[in-house]
């Protein structure tokens, strides 16, 4: 019988080694950082998110997506424009270059993905349903958030 400890030592040592494995073909072939890729991803999927919801969606501090954020505007891949509906805050966009970018490294990401998952779509559907109900719980209970 699995326990919770092994599986939990499984999940965070494949992470680890998936996410290293893919920063270092990405960053090798199109000249960008994981996270670079994960916020124009991001960015990509859900338009006129502000700084604050990508720190929630990444568990991270607002500070440094804000940081993160600023690279990306500086590179000409992100911008931010007015929210209507708060002053205070800016809405995010991706460029056109910003999809260039993205759209080009989407393919190695998901190229390399196969390769190192090496699962049937059988096998990968049960897994990602899995991992999928144990994160949604987390996030609608809004677990593991950073402090501060």
């Amino acid at each position: 019988m699995a326990s919770s400890w092994g599986f939990f030592d499984d999940l965070v040592r494949l992470e680890t080694r998936l996410y290293n494995a893919l920063a270092e073909e990405v960053r090798a072939r199109h000249g960008i950082s994981m996270g670079q890729f994960e916020f124009l991803s991001h960015l990509n999927e859900h338009p006129g998110s502000r700084v604050g919801d990508l720190a929630v969606s990444f568990a991270i501090g607002i500070g440094a997506t804000s940081k993160g954020i600023d690279r990306l505007q500086n590179l000409g891949w992100v911008q931010r424009v007015p929210n209507p509906a708060d002053r205070r805050s800016s809405l995010l966009e991706l460029t056109e270059a910003g999809r260039d970018v993205l759209e080009t490294a989407r393919g190695t990401v998901e190229e390399r993905l196969a390769q190192l998952l090496d699962l049937d779509a059988e096998q990968l559907a049960v897994v990602a349903a899995a991992v999928s109900v144990l994160r949604r719980r987390l996030e609608d209970d809004q677990v593991g958030l950073p402090v501060g």
